[in-house]
């Protein structure tokens, strides 16, 4: 059930709104936790399963880790089982597949259906727990104000990665923090609108682009086409990612709960350091937290920094999906940075603005490429038909992969990914900003609510007629 589909937003949204403020407020986080539950079990019971049983395990490990004495060995139990489960439900399929492309039908194959949102909320049960173990924070007595935090379904299904730290206050359902007045709730309508048009109208429309290239063999395709989809996927990716944080956040204002700001205009970046500060900044943190500083950060000679960012940006691929593809993506950006890190961040630092930000828009491109291919081999064929600028067999024309309609939807995008809102701090301000939205704001919401749900409707009405006919 994703935020943009009618089930969500005509449905579940509004019936968890009236559960949640018709009930006594003692009563608040077990009804965020039941819909919780519910949003999860709506992907499938055994992900739920696996969610309850992960959450009363690490609540028990916190509460456990705040009484020892020594705490390294239970902490690296409760790691080492969280990682586990991520394990088997990601991973287990690719491992089995690398060995057996060495030593065939060596390993079954296992091919569990990945649980909802396994990712985030096993992150955030490690970073809990290490919170704990590091005294950063004093372990949840209360389970069911545990389970919002850990599996709010606000961030459960795309992120951001919450930290306790930051949202304990918040877990009170009679604290001052949880108190939502109305600009507060007007800001959650503003963001969850502003998500679900970065959604529906732009990376669903743009989407369009990029699954018809990807369709057809790399090798078979011209240049200017191949150009064009993975363009076109490099914004369809922004804008839905970022879309669903926006979202995530409108709806946590809605029930009193502030969730971090996940991306921050990341294509303004002028290096690919400064690009992963901006980009889904709560997962950036957490490997610099729990991975990156551990390993001894930039506090060691260089050649270890070097090494240990080729160590977080590997995870940082493999995090994203279990396939040799997202492995090298991420290895290009650990030597990319390294490479900024022995010299090329200072020779940039030397050029103009625009030469920066022009280094980065086409180093992101070009990995972009790997990482959004059907696979490996695709993404070096598409490159190897870029670089050649090869010509591709007959028949392929741009009318054949994008509209005039898309053409404009993708060069809007170009300027709304964050040029415009440079240009205009007034109109990024007000995009932001916590009061009611002006007169001229919310006629802008509204057209932007009304088109939104259009598509919405629209793609739930073309699937209905599929599965009919």
């Amino acid at each position: 059930m994703a935020f943009s589909s009618v089930q969500f937003l005509f449905v579940f949204l509004p019936l968890a709104l009236a559960v949640y403020w018709l009930c006594p407020k003692r009563l608040r986080n077990a009804v965020l936790g039941a819909f919780s539950l519910l949003f999860f079990a709506w992907a499938g019971l055994k992900g739920a399963a696996i969610l309850v049983l992960l959450a009363g395990i690490n609540w028990l490990g916190g509460l456990s880790l705040g009484r020892l004495a020594h705490k390294r060995p239970l902490l690296t139990v409760l790691v080492l089982l969280d990682l586990a489960v991520l394990g088997v439900f990601k991973y287990a399929g690719f491992a089995a597949e690398t060995v057996n492309a060495f030593a065939p039908g060596l390993v079954p194959v296992l091919a569990p259906a990945l649980p909802l949102g396994i990712s985030f909320y096993v992150f955030t049960a490690i970073g809990y727990c290490a919170d704990v173990a590091a005294g950063r924070v004093t372990p949840e007595k209360s389970p069911f104000r545990f389970a919002v935090f850990l599996a709010f379904f606000g961030h459960g299904p795309s992120g951001p990665i919450v930290r306790y730290g930051q949202q304990a206050p918040q877990l009170d359902p009679c604290g001052q923090a949880r108190c939502v007045s109305a600009d507060r709730f007007c800001y959650g309508i503003k963001r969850l609108v502003l998500g679900l048009a970065k959604k529906a109208i732009i990376a669903d429309q743009l989407a369009l682009i990029y699954a018809k290239v990807a369709a057809v063999p790399a090798a078979t395709l011209p240049a200017p086409i191949l150009v064009l989809g993975y363009t076109a996927y490099m914004m369809q990716l922004y804008f839905d990612f970022s879309g669903y944080s926006d979202m995530a956040i409108g709806i946590g204002e809605f029930f009193g709960i502030t969730l971090p700001e996940n991306f921050d205009y990341p294509y303004l970046a002028c290096s690919v350091g400064e690009y992963w500060r901006r980009w889904h900044i709560s997962l950036s943190g957490w490997f610099r937290d729990y991975v990156y500083i551990p390993l001894g950060g930039s506090r060691c000679r260089l050649r270890r920094t070097c090494l240990n960012l080729l160590i977080v940006f590997t995870l940082t691929g493999l995090w994203h999906g279990a396939a040799w593809q997202y492995v090298v993506f991420g290895l290009l950006h650990g030597v990319i940075l390294c490479l900024e890190r022995l010299g090329l961040g200072q020779l940039l630092s030397q050029l103009p603005k625009f030469f920066r930000h022009l280094y980065t828009v086409v180093v992101l491109w070009a990995t972009l490429i790997i990482f959004g291919a059907p696979g490996l081999r695709e993404g070096l064929a598409a490159w190897r038909g870029i670089l050649t600028w090869q010509s591709g067999a007959r028949g392929y024309t741009l009318a054949a992969f994008a509209d005039t309609k898309l053409l404009l939807i993708l060069a809007a995008s170009f300027l709304l990914c964050g040029p415009l809102q440079a240009l205009s701090p007034r109109l990024k301000k007000a995009l932001y900003e916590r009061n009611a939205p002006s007169p001229a704001g919310m006629v802008l919401l509204l057209v932007l609510l009304f088109l939104g749900l259009m598509r919405v409707t629209a793609g739930t009405y073309s699937a209905f007629i599929y599965f009919q006919f």
